[in-house]
């Protein structure tokens, strides 16, 4: 397939190796020219997904290239979503919709059904962008998966694009994830890969030179640039957990989040994470809650079955004791869920049919459905009497009922979440209610913690956007990339 609308693919040499945030940092540097750029991922697999205005669900990392393109997100930037469920098997998202949920092997063959849905939307954004910037997904060189891809390479082949290939360095072995991974792909989809980039740099750069003439000289192919490490640098993950804490040596605020098999949207906690004021903490597999100000459930996309492991871990006892000593708990989404007396999926949505008994602390039972809720909300929140403006967004299954008084007042006047009698527990389905700084105030006041800095998220955002376009211009030859728009 020929087109004749401007496109650049960037794959890994492994997950993780950075093709989200340099696609993110190249849409700023095209948008900063007034060229108008969308950023498009054949096939994500993730739990981190973001509601379009368009009320369909993509991938996270889409929705924030987007807001570095300077565009709004819409379904047909991550036509595909696979989110896992269990070890084996994931619900499978077609343009913003659950479509069905299959296992591994099955998907395999599934991506016949898929490849239309990748051509159609890719065609969209062709028809509509001066160029589109395309990220893969884990590494073209696994061998595994290369029979009918569409994440990499064989999407690469069908649209007849260019590909450069990212390494971060900072993992080791960047020479050999680089040669090895090009080795490994045809005489044809070598041809096609235009450069390296080397990302995560650390210290001369004129140390690493012998290092890169000898990659020149085996490959072929130049290397385009060598992007630096950045110190304090900030973009929410596709989907590992960041655990990297920025807070100060007095937290004002204790924080602990248990990590299940299953959290979906984490990135709720990214926020927090950044607070010099609050001490964020995730508690894994074997480690006890301990103390906290504040214990926040996750979202999880096996909400009953996260629910069994939370209490195989023993933190629902973890979690009665806190209570007992005064603590407060807070649930976001499936953990808002899991505070209530009944979860009911008589249809198997998310594993086999059946109900299972809640936590019990908030006075609502949730029962989950085919249709999911997507929406982007607004509205207020109040706790202790103290109000503030709230954003959010909805990406949830299950249907809540109660007589639980509700903490949000939506702008469509429906209301949101459950406070418990006692005033010590509450639960909520907005994803992103942290990112809100007023909102987090008054929820760390009703914790107990009235001085709380407040965090402009979006500005922190859009400060780690521009610094890694920043560190693009400087550090890469885009003329390489990009001759017609760079003279």
């Amino acid at each position: 397939m020929q087109s004749n609308s401007k496109a650049l693919m960037v794959q890994g040499t492994t997950s993780d190796a950075g093709k989200s945030v340099l696609v993110a940092g190249l849409c700023r540097v095209l948008a900063r020219k007034g060229i108008k750029v969308a950023p498009f991922k054949p096939q994500n697999m993730a739990l981190n997904s973001a509601v379009t205005p368009d009320g369909g669900e993509i991938g996270r990392a889409q929705a924030v290239q987007a807001l570095a393109a300077n565009i709004e997100s819409n379904v047909h930037m991550n036509p595909v979503l696979l989110k896992p469920q269990t070890d084996t098997g994931a619900q499978v998202i077609f343009q913003g919709k659950a479509t069905t949920t299959v296992d591994a092997i099955g998907y395999q063959s599934y991506k016949k059904t898929a490849l239309p849905v990748v051509m159609e939307s890719f065609a969209i954004l062709q028809a509509e962008y001066e160029t589109v910037l395309i990220e893969g997904a884990g590494s073209p060189a696994e061998i595994n998966l290369r029979e009918n891809d569409i994440a990499n390479m064989g999407f690469a082949e069908e649209t007849d694009i260019p590909v450069i290939i990212v390494a971060d360095i900072d993992r080791g072995g960047v020479f050999a994830h680089l040669y090895g991974t090009l080795a490994l792909l045809s005489e044809s989809e070598q041809k096609r890969v235009k450069g390296f980039v080397i990302n995560r740099f650390r210290g001369d750069i004129s140390l690493l030179q012998p290092g890169l003439d000898w990659l020149e000289e085996k490959t072929g192919k130049p290397v385009i640039g060598v992007l630096p490490y950045l110190h304090g640098f900030d973009l929410e993950a596709e989907d590992a957990i960041n655990a990297e804490q920025v807070n100060g040596e007095q937290s004002k605020l204790n924080v602990v989040v248990p990590v299940l098999p299953r959290i979906s949207n984490h990135t709720d906690f990214d926020a927090l994470r950044v607070n010099p004021d609050v001490n964020l903490r995730y508690v894994g597999d074997g480690q006890r809650l301990g103390q906290a100000d504040l214990i926040i459930l996750p979202g999880s996309k096996a909400v009953r079955s996260d629910l069994e492991y939370l209490r195989s871990q023993g933190w629902d006892k973890d979690i009665q004791r806190h209570i007992r000593l005064g603590g407060k708990v807070m649930g976001i989404c499936g953990g808002y869920q899991m505070l209530g007396r009944w979860i009911h999926d008589p249809l198997g949505i998310e594993s086999a049919s059946g109900s299972t008994a809640g936590l019990g602390y908030l006075d609502i039972e949730t029962e989950l459905k085919p249709q999911k809720t997507l929406t982007n909300v607004s509205g207020t929140i109040t706790l202790d009497g103290q109000s503030a403006p709230v954003k959010g967004y909805e990406i949830h299954a299950g249907v809540t009922t109660g007589h639980a008084s509700a903490p949000v007042m939506l702008q469509s006047s429906q209301r949101d979440g459950a406070t418990s009698d006692c005033n010590q527990v509450f639960g909520s389905y907005l994803h992103g209610i942290f990112d809100n700084s007023q909102a987090a105030s008054t929820i760390f006041g009703w914790a107990g913690a009235t001085d709380v800095a407040q965090i402009d998220h979006q500005a922190n955002q859009q400060l780690a956007i521009n610094r890694i376009a920043d560190a693009i211009e400087q550090h890469l030859d885009l003329k390489q990339l990009w001759p017609e728009f760079y003279q």
